[in-house]
């Protein structure tokens, strides 16, 4: 395999040009701990990399206009550390603190571990239940767009060839608001269902990750408000996979018994 030709930009600007000249062509790198997995593996072997780690106005974490800003390439220690996030927002920082272990969180990236669309993963589930923004920039402008709209499937974004996505926008965390992880007894520290629960002035909301391949949400279900309802909704409408961490059998029984725990601790 050839070495795939490294490009680095030192701002923002830079980085978009790059990524509008090569498109898909170049892989981005954020923290590389998805990517350099895919590529130990044999599953890619990208022709070049556009590395985004020297574009230091991406690692900014801050409130504006009463939302939490993370930049891209804000790493999830750095979220899980924030005294703005611990304050405003702790059970975001929760559900980052319990991403694998220090030396991934010192890694991962906020961007990172959106654009990858990986559905063995933390974050996405409490960002959703948030309320959460993805901010997507290209010469053409910017955009906004939910993380259900972003997350398609199984590593698929709406993330267009031209597009970078640079930050999170996170609306006011809720006073009641939970994330809950299940682990199995398998050989990664991954969740086997995400669950994370709000509860602000227009209701409930619950969203289930780690599951699907998309973060499932059902307002409708989360509308009968009761927890054991809401639970049993839940188990019932989610087509949970099978994989090493759980049987679709077994991830319903756990779907059943999280969300009901999730939705009592915010009631």
């Amino acid at each position: 395999m050839t070495e795939p030709v490294w490009m680095a930009p030192a701002s923002v600007d830079e980085a978009l040009a790059l990524r509008a000249e090569h498109g898909d062509d170049a892989t981005v790198l954020a923290g590389g701990t998805f990517v350099g997995i895919l590529m130990n593996q044999g599953f890619l072997a990208p022709a070049a990399l556009l590395s985004l780690h020297g574009v230091g106005e991406l690692r900014a974490i801050g409130e504006r206009e009463g939302e939490l800003r993370l930049g891209a390439m804000a790493t999830h220690r750095a979220v899980e550390r924030s005294a703005l996030v611990r304050e405003r927002w702790p059970a975001l920082g929760d559900a980052f603190s319990l991403v694998a272990s220090p030396r991934v969180r010192n890694q991962a990236t906020v961007g990172g571990v959106l654009a990858d669309a990986d559905y063995a993963s933390d974050p996405p589930a409490m960002l959703s239940a948030l309320g959460a923004r993805a901010v997507l920039r290209s010469p053409r402008g910017e955009r906004e767009v939910t993380v259900g709209e972003l997350i398609l499937g199984y590593y698929e974004t709406c993330i267009e060839a031209d597009e970078l996505l640079t930050e999170v926008r996170v609306p006011p965390q809720p006073a009641k608001a939970v994330y809950r992880k299940f682990r199995s007894r398998s050989s990664e520290d991954r969740p086997c269902a995400a669950v994370a629960a709000v509860r602000g002035d227009d209701g409930l909301r619950v969203v289930v990750g780690a599951v699907a391949e998309t973060p499932q949400v059902f307002p409708d279900v989360c509308a009968e408000d009761d927890p054991a309802t809401v639970a049993a909704g839940y188990a019932e409408r989610i087509e949970p996979l099978a994989d090493a961490r759980g049987s679709a059998a077994y991830r319903r029984r756990v779907i059943a018994a999280e969300v009901r725990r999730a939705v009592e601790a915010v009631s």
